[in-house]
C-alpha cells in the first residue's frame, strides 16, 4: 500500500471497552500503519462516552457569520471546531464501529453531524452540495453479530460511505467483521483484512 499519510485520525465508536471486536480490529490496524510509516502522527479520538447533540443554540451559532458569532456562540462551536480541525488534519481516518440495531450508534452519528457542517467540510453550490475534504482515505472496521455487511438490512456501512463521500472523502475501504455470533471465524479474516490493509 502507499503511505496512507503523516497523519492518521483513529476513531472508535463501540460501547464496550474490553472484548470489543471493532476496537481490537482498528488498534490492530492502527499499530500496523505506525509500525511501516514511521514519520506517521496519531490523533485519538474515542466517541463512546457521548457527544453532545446538536440543538437549537448550536444551529443558530453555525449559521451565524464567523465574524458575527457572539463569545456564547463560539463556545457553543468549540467541540465542533476541535472536531473538524482532527479531520481535516487526518491524511488517513480510521474508523471502527459496531452495528447496533441495524445502524451506527449514536455517539458516532453525534460526531458525523459536529463534523458535517457547511462552509467547513462541505459547501452548497448551483450544482449541489461539494465536500471539501478531497484527497483522504477512510478505512471503515464495521463488526456486527448477525447483520451481513453490504446487506439491504445494513444501514451503518453504507451509510458512513455516504457521509465520507458527502464530505469529500471518496476512497474509502470497509473492513467486515460481521455475523459474528453464526461464525466466530470471521473475526481472524478480519483481523487479516485489516493487517493488509496497513501492508
Amino acid at each position: 500500500m502507499q503511505n496512507l499519510g503523516k497523519t492518521i485520525l483513529h476513531i472508535d465508536a463501540s460501547a464496550r471497552a474490553e472484548g470489543s471486536v471493532s476496537r481490537e480490529l482498528t488498534e490492530a490496524l492502527v499499530k500496523s500503519m505506525l509500525e511501516k510509516f514511521k514519520d506517521t502522527k496519531m490523533l485519538r479520538r474515542d466517541v463512546s462516552q457521548g457527544l453532545p447533540f446538536l440543538d437549537e443554540a448550536w444551529v443558530e451559532a453555525n449559521f451565524t457569520d464567523t465574524a458575527s458569532r457572539t463569545s456564547d456562540q463560539r463556545m457553543k462551536l468549540a467541540l465542533s471546531d476541535t472536531l473538524v480541525n482532527e479531520l481535516k488534519s487526518a491524511d488517513t481516518i480510521v474508523i471502527g464501529t459496531p452495528i447496533y440495531n441495524f445502524s451506527i450508534p449514536a455517539a458516532l452519528k453525534a460526531w458525523i453531524d459536529l463534523v458535517a457542517r457547511a462552509r467547513e467540510t462541505f459547501k452548497y453550490t448551483d450544482n449541489g452540495p461539494i465536500g471539501l475534504l478531497e484527497g483522504k482515505k477512510a478505512i471503515v472496521v464495521v463488526a456486527s453479530g448477525g447483520t451481513k455487511v453490504g446487506s439491504e438490512i445494513d444501514f451503518a456501512s453504507n451509510y458512513l460511505k455516504h457521509v465520507l463521500g458527502f464530505l469529500g472523502i471518496t476512497d474509502v475501504e470497509v473492513i467486515a467483521a460481521d455475523q459474528l455470533m453464526i461464525d466466530p471465524t470471521r473475526r481472524q479474516a478480519a483481523l487479516t483484512a485489516s493487517l493488509q490493509s496497513a501492508a
